[in-house]
């Protein structure tokens, strides 16, 4: 079953380390199955705490999802966003 990476970017701190982040994300998609559903664009919170930024990804399943986001070269780049910006990142599958 589908399975859905959301990613929602709350406060932006470091733009230079947001840029390493950028550019190790783009790298570690690899030959992983990912479609970008969303991507940074115009948005509106109808609920909840504000938000910068979203990012929507689609994966065949949760399986494949989890194995992009534990791949080594995700980790390396998701240090980068650590530094850069607070994010939730949620993982779930679709019906």
């Amino acid at each position: 079953m589908t399975a859905y990476v959301v990613m929602i970017r709350e406060k932006m701190r470091d733009e230079d380390a947001f840029k390493d982040y950028a550019a190790g994300a783009r790298a570690a998609r690899g030959d992983h199955p990912i479609t970008p559903l969303a991507f940074y664009g115009p948005h509106q919170v109808l609920e909840g705490a504000a938000a910068e930024g979203v990012v929507i990804l689609s994966f065949p399943d949760m399986d494949a999802a989890r194995a992009w986001y534990d791949s080594p070269a995700y980790a390396e780049a998701r240090g980068h966003r650590y530094r850069a910006a607070d994010y939730r990142v949620l993982m779930v599958e679709g019906v």
